[in-house]
Parts: C-alpha cells; structure tokens; sequence
C-alpha cells in the first residue's frame, strides 16, 4: 500500500504547484483541507498485503470514488475527466498537474470489493463527522425508498428467452452437441409475445410463453444428461436458478426478476407513473433542522416500514456520540411506538387535553417530515441512486453509502459557499462604513439585506 509522502514538499524546477495556479478558495479545494484523509490510510491498511506490486494511493482511490458520486459520473467518465480536470487532481492529492489517466477504470471495481461494505461505512461516517454538532440534534427524520437495479421489465417470455440463450453459451463454452437448438422456433414465439396484452394476441402470447418454458427445460434435460459429474457440480447452482424462474406463477413468493439480480424484489410505492419498482428498500436516516444524512441501510427483504427502524437507527446511532432521542416518521411505519430507546412519532388527530402550544409543535413536526422528500430526491438525480449498476446487494449497500456520502459533502460545500459570500458582503460593509455619514443613505438597501443573510 503506497501511503502519501511528508506533506513538505520540494518544489519542481520545470513545473508550478498546484496550490499556485487554482483558486484556493474553490469549494472543492477546501473541502479537499478539510477531511482528515489518513483516517483512510489507517482503516484500509489491513486490506493490503506487502508483498506484489505497489498498490494505488489510497487518498487516490478514496478521491476519484467520491468524485464520481459527487459529479454523478461513470467508472470510465471520471477517469478521464481527473486527467482533464487540475481541481480533481488536486483534490485526491496530487502537487503537479498529470497528463495521464490515474488508474484503469476497472481498479475502482477492485478496489471496491476490497474495501467492501465496511470500508464504505467508514467513509461515509467521515461525511457526517464533517458537519460537526448539527449532527447530534435529538430529533430525526426516517422515510424509506427504492434504489432500483438496472435490470429490464421483467416478463416471463424474456426470461425463458435469456435462459434459452445461457443454455446455448454453455453448451459452446462446454462443447456439447445438442440435440436441437429451437432457434427458428424461438424466434416466431419472441414475435409472438409483442403487444401481449391486447386482447386479440393474448391467447397467442401465452402459448407462446407456455411453449418458451417447455423449451427451455428441454435444453436443461438435454445438458444434464451430457454433463460429467464435474460439469453437473459447475452449474447446479445456475440450473437451481433457471429451474426456479421457469416454475415460478403468478401467485408465488419470492419471485425472482432478473438472472444477474436475483435479489432484487418488486415494491409498490403507490406512484402513478410506476406501478412496480424492482430493486431493494433503502431506509434515509436526515436530521430534522439541518437536513444531514446521519444513517443509512439496505434491506434485502421487502419488510414492513416499521420493520425497518432497527437497521436504520443502529446505522445512524453508530455515527452520533448521543443516542436520539425521537424519530419523526410517515404514516407507513405505524405498529412500532419506541425501537432502540428511540420514541417514534406519526402524524394523526390531534388530542382533546392538548394544549394550543402542544399541537402547533406537533402541527411543526410533521410539516417538516416532508423535508426529507427533497433529500431522497437529490440523492437520486444528482448522486448517482435512482439506478444502481453495481452488482449484487453488496453493491447495493456501497451505492447507497457512496451516494450519501456524496450528498453530505455536497451540503458542507454549498454552506462553504455561503460563507464566503457572506464573509465578502461584509468587507464590502466594513468598506461602506468608513466612509462618511451623507453617503451612507445610499446603502440602506444593501444594510438590509447583509441584516437578514447575518
């Protein structure tokens, strides 16, 4: 593991630092001062081994990872964009300007799966950590929401159809001669199950469907009885797999939607404009007045809401050094009143011996549970969590972790900004102040304003 180097740098004859060229009042550069990132280099150490080829610096590899959710850019885009952007260079570490890519976009894979679930945690637990005491208010807000996979509607036909289809790469890869390939066959029943709901096709779709899933049981008979005892033991799981999709019906539980998600389950969140989503449940854990991600959980089962608490606060009690006191939450979680010391508060009809103060603070407190809606938003559009395309529930708890991470350092900059607008209005002011009395009318205006934004 390659560690960054003596922060005394000495200074390249042929070509100016970094820190000389950029606006060093850039959200981003300071941003890059102000996280602690040998809390990385710590953590990730054990993950390395001393032997082989120096690996990556870690603050290079943490860097471009966060980028990438930041600017909600692909694995191949941000490699590209770090060679052609000075701010992202200067942001992961660098003290000289690069001509070259940093690393092959698959590296951000391994180093993914290196680090894993736990190394995430800690990353994102740096993000939180950054806002300082806004985030130990004792009231929060819990809703839930559905990080979809990038996977395609699912239908029983273009299952069987991309079951036949595996069927036939492994009877190549393996070298069997099977007995009939079904493709001419095939490709009438694939046009046969367009516009499969129109009440004259219907009838012929089924069939159709019905004759896909005989094939393709066919085509796994007729690899079974080729295979060695090797071969059987090599993709008896794939065949339990395809075995399970082709038997399953309309009313079955835990359906499977996709081959290369076969976690991913379907949620109803009510929406008009989409009736199903297929993925996994995430759990968003916001502070009630400064609307910071504190915790966050994915959870492999479509649970209750209120079955969902438990994940949910123990991610965000774990980033607090106080326990919180109250979660605000949605109508959705009724059946829970207290979970981890925690008093879970719904919305409902006020109660006769409240007092006026009473049910205004309660009236407040549900108001502001929608605040969260927003955040669930952004979060999506902006950082990469409205389609995951990593694999696997391993990749949906990085995503979910990455992108809130993302989130919070989104909001520490946009305070970062304000800041400095602040901090320049005020000089202006101090500047407007000395000068004389009759000319302060002029101002009043511009007094006002610096008023309300202090």
């Amino acid at each position: 593991m390659l560690k960054n180097s003596s922060s005394k740098k000495q200074l390249n004859l042929f070509q100016s630092p970094l820190s000389n060229i950029l606006d060093m009042n850039d959200p981003l550069i300071a941003l890059a001062d102000t996280i602690d990132w040998k809390i990385f280099e710590e953590k990730f150490e054990k993950y390395y081994s001393k032997d082989g080829r120096p690996a990556k610096p870690i603050r290079l590899m943490v860097g471009i990872l966060l980028l990438k959710q930041l600017e909600n850019l692909s694995d191949e885009s941000v490699v590209l964009q770090w060679k052609r952007n000075p701010y992202y260079q200067y942001f992961c570490g660098l003290d000289e300007l690069q001509i070259i890519e940093p690393c092959h976009p698959t590296d951000l894979v391994y180093f993914r799966k290196r680090i894993s679930t736990e190394g995430m945690k800690v990353i994102f637990a740096m993000s939180v950590s950054l806002h300082g005491k806004d985030v130990q208010e004792k009231q929060v807000i819990i809703d839930t929401t559905v990080q979809e996979n990038n996977i395609t509607y699912p239908t029983d036909g273009k299952l069987a159809i991309k079951i036949i289809n595996h069927l036939h790469k492994i009877a190549k890869v393996e070298s069997i001669q099977m007995r009939r390939t079904y493709m001419k066959e095939i490709k009438g029943h694939r046009i046969s199950l367009r516009f499969f709901r129109h009440p004259r096709k219907i009838k012929k779709a089924r069939s159709a469907m019905k004759r896909l899933k005989t094939i393709a049981k066919t085509l796994i008979r007729d690899l079974d009885r080729n295979f060695t005892q090797e071969q059987q033991e090599k993709y008896a799981e794939k065949f339990y797999l395809y075995m399970r999709i082709l038997l399953q019906e309309k009313g079955s539980k835990n359906k499977i939607y996709s081959l290369h998600e076969s976690h991913a389950y379907a949620v109803g969140k009510g929406k008009d404009h989409k009736k199903w989503e297929y993925g996994t449940k995430a759990s968003l854990v916001t502070t009630k007045k400064s609307g910071i991600i504190i915790g966050v959980a994915s959870h492999k089962k479509n649970e209750h809401d209120s079955k969902t608490l438990e994940a949910a606060l123990t991610s965000a009690n774990s980033n607090r050094t106080k326990l919180i006191k109250e979660a605000i939450c949605d109508r959705g979680y009724v059946g829970k009143k207290e979970v981890l010391n925690t008093k879970i508060s719904l919305p409902g009809v006020p109660l006769k011996r409240d007092t006026k103060y009473q049910k205004e603070q309660k009236r407040e407190k549900f108001r502001r549970r929608a605040a969260i809606e927003p955040i669930i938003g952004h979060v999506k559009s902006d950082h990469r969590m409205k389609i995951n395309y990593l694999k696997g529930f391993i990749g949906d708890e990085i995503n979910l972790l990455l992108a809130a991470s993302a989130f919070n350092l989104k909001k520490w900059m946009n305070n970062f900004i304000q800041f400095i607008i602040l901090l320049k209005l005020l000089m202006l002011t101090t500047a407007l102040l000395q000068q004389k009395q009759e000319d302060r009318h002029k101002y009043d205006k511009l007094f006002l304003l610096l008023f309300r934004l202090w």
